[in-house]
């Protein structure tokens, strides 16, 4: 038999004429799990949270942010004696300013919480799920593995930071709901004074107290993207999560130094602490504002750097 009669009608070896390809000649025709198909980009996304939000580490993180609000709100139970001498809140809105709320409403713990674990828990532990995304998976020698499905990278990529978004989420309203579970077994709840003064009702504080934990996720989208980038960067789980926590504290550093005011307004962590204005009457949208701008410019460029490099690594593990 000769080549071309092995070859069939459409001249490809091994191409069934019965099943021509769809608007291709000589090419296979899709499989089911082709990454055309949204149904398995789903499947990948559904895949990585799962994975990301089931692992041993997860737990024992959630279970340390967790336990944050709860040691507060017993510190501030023992301190007060569960008396209700606190004063209003603070100009600035800052951690202190809504400890001495807590114990005339348990309602503010969620946001004394928030305050105490966003500028070093929370990104601590976003830093750990980033960090461990790419490297992680090639230290462990199965980053090569989730590549021979017909995914492709940019997918990939892009499931790994939804799983990191997803984690800041989660980690934020456990943040939050613990706080809340313990401010009202250990306080009074009830209406809720805001920075401004005014008065709102304990149902509308519980919208801004949600409100104020979705901001909080939000502000992490930056840094969980730069997490993201320094992931690609590496083969070592580890060093990966090592040098994220490091370049947290050394941004940290950098906008605590007042020498340094002219870059401030360019570090991600600047505007963490602008989750105090949604608890003002009416709530301050400028300071917000510029915080979302920012975590949306460092998810963008250090987004892209990661896709990149994600992109032309060669993958060896």
């Amino acid at each position: 038999m000769s080549q071309a009669e092995a070859a069939g009608p459409t001249g490809t070896s091994g191409q069934s004429p019965r099943n021509p390809p769809a608007g291709t000649t000589g090419q296979r025709p899709r499989s089911p799990g082709n990454p055309r198909n949204p149904l398995w980009t789903l499947g990948i996304l559904r895949s990585e949270i799962t994975t990301t939000l089931r692992r041993h580490r997860t737990y024992a993180l959630l279970a340390v942010l967790a336990a944050v609000p709860v040691l507060i709100g017993i510190a501030v139970r023992i301190e007060t004696g569960g008396g209700g001498s606190g004063s209003g809140g603070g100009p600035d809105g800052g951690g202190p300013a809504f400890l001495t709320q807590v114990t005339n409403n348990g309602l503010f713990l969620v946001f004394a919480a928030l305050a105490a674990t966003l500028p070093v828990f929370l990104p601590m532990a976003v830093g750990v799920v980033a960090g461990d995304a790419i490297a992680g998976e090639a230290s462990g020698g199965t980053l090569r593995y989730l590549l021979v499905a017909p995914a492709g990278r940019t997918r990939l990529l892009l499931a790994k930071y939804a799983s990191v978004l997803t984690f800041c989420l989660v980690a934020t309203f456990v943040v939050a709901a613990s706080a809340l579970a313990v401010g009202a077994l250990l306080f009074p709840v009830g209406e809720v004074t805001t920075i401004s003064g005014t008065r709102i009702s304990f149902g509308e504080g519980l919208v801004r107290a949600a409100l104020t934990a979705a901001v909080v996720a939000a502000s992490l989208v930056g840094f969980a993207a730069l997490g993201l980038f320094v992931s690609t960067l590496t083969d070592s789980g580890i060093g990966a999560m090592a040098a994220t926590v490091g370049l947290l504290i050394t941004v940290q550093i950098l906008d605590s130094i007042p020498q340094l005011s002219g870059i401030h307004p360019y570090l991600f962590p600047h505007y963490w602490m602008s989750f105090a204005d949604v608890l003002r009457e009416p709530v301050h949208w400028e300071e917000l504002s510029k915080n979302f701008q920012l975590q949306g410019l460092y998810a963008a460029v250090f987004g892209s750097a990661a896709w990149a490099r994600f992109t032309a690594k060669d993958i060896t593990a």
